[in-house]
């Protein structure tokens, strides 16, 4: 979470990690799709680059982006992603 550039770990922070961390362990193995939306490459260690990961873990699961200048994956989900380069407000 970001507050005037700045990061913030406060209170809602920690609840968020603890259900995110919650999700990924209810879902581990199971199919499972990993959806990003609009998602930039300002800090790619929070989302992308864990999804790409639990994308290649886990035979099941497929990696969808959707971002108009930020739409990748590594090759080794290529298989099983697709990237979308697109505007997500042009898609509802």
């Amino acid at each position: 979470m970001r507050c005037d550039d700045t990061f913030v770990e406060d209170g809602s922070w920690h609840e968020a990690s603890l259900r995110y961390a919650e999700f990924i362990r209810r879902t581990s193995g199971k199919k499972v799709l990993f959806l990003e939306l609009g998602v930039g490459m300002n800090t790619p260690v929070i989302i992308k680059h864990p999804f790409w990961r639990m994308t290649a873990e886990n035979s099941d699961a497929f990696y969808l982006s959707i971002n108009l200048e930020n739409s990748l994956c590594p090759d080794e989900i290529r298989n099983r992603a697709l990237c979308i380069r697109a505007d997500v407000s042009s898609l509802i």
